[in-house]
């Protein structure tokens, strides 16, 4: 198998993160392109995984999230993890080609941890907008978070708790659950821990210090808070129905 089939077929198959846990069948997992949205950040000529381009400027989710930070930890933060993921994927090819596997648990972290900050940075760009904040204007959605959290602000404060609350670094996470079909707000160390792996992400924020140090210091409540002003209930939707449509 060389890399461009392990690649269809292996992170395909479980998206990186949380989407779908490993036992999903990789046909179903092959349709879920519009969900994971990792199919605009492969590069399917080069075999790599590559930086997605931003729908919106640098400054254009001021003054929520400054123009610095976003450069940041677009350019350099998420880059990274597109670069560990790369590297990690040659490293597993070459022990595939060379029957060595003396460190196939250490590369196969570093899949877990690049691709899960990889995959969930992806997601977090597109849930963002200038023209964000509000409630959700789809029936769908507001009726799903009404049904799972009792209404629209008891979801706001919990996100906002939950993804204040987040041990070290990681990330809060409002995610569909297929099997209940109902929402549930999860944390997630690192990028990677603790999220149950059948649950779809649908709407990330990136706690880790570096996505708002410069602007909140060490106040990530009020960063949370202020993410909220530029959430995209429309792309968040989105991610809902092409999820269910899926899965459901």
């Amino acid at each position: 198998m060389n890399r461009r089939e392990y690649l269809k077929n292996t992170l395909g198959g479980f998206a990186l993160l949380g989407t779908y846990g490993m036992g999903q069948s990789l046909a179903s997992a092959a349709a879920t392109g519009a969900i994971t949205g990792l199919d605009s950040t492969y590069d399917s000529g080069e075999n790599k995984y590559t930086l997605p381009r931003l729908a919106y400027a640098y400054d254009d989710l001021e003054p929520h999230i400054d123009a610095q930070t976003m450069e940041l930890h677009h350019s350099i933060h998420h880059q990274s993890y597109v670069d560990g993921l790369n590297n990690a994927l040659d490293k597993l090819a070459e022990a595939r080609e060379e029957n060595d596997f003396s460190l196939v648990k250490h590369w196969s972290k570093e899949v877990g941890f690049h691709g899960a900050g990889h995959f969930l940075h992806t997601i977090f760009w597109e849930v963002m907008s200038p023209d964000g904040g509000g409630e959700p204007e789809d029936q769908e959605l507001a009726d799903a978070i009404n049904r799972s959290f009792g209404s629209f602000e008891k979801f706001k404060e919990h996100y906002i708790a939950a993804s204040s609350a987040v041990e070290a670094s990681g990330w809060g996470i409002l995610a569909w659950e297929p099997h209940a079909d109902q929402l549930m707000m999860l944390q997630a160390e690192k990028h990677q821990n603790l999220s149950p792996m059948v649950t779809v992400p649908l709407l990330p924020i990136d706690v880790w210090e570096h996505a708002y140090y410069l602007r909140y210091q060490n106040r990530r409540g009020d960063y949370v808070s202020a993410f909220m002003n530029v959430v995209d209930w429309g792309a968040v939707a989105d991610r809902y129905h092409q999820a269910r449509r899926v899965l459901g």
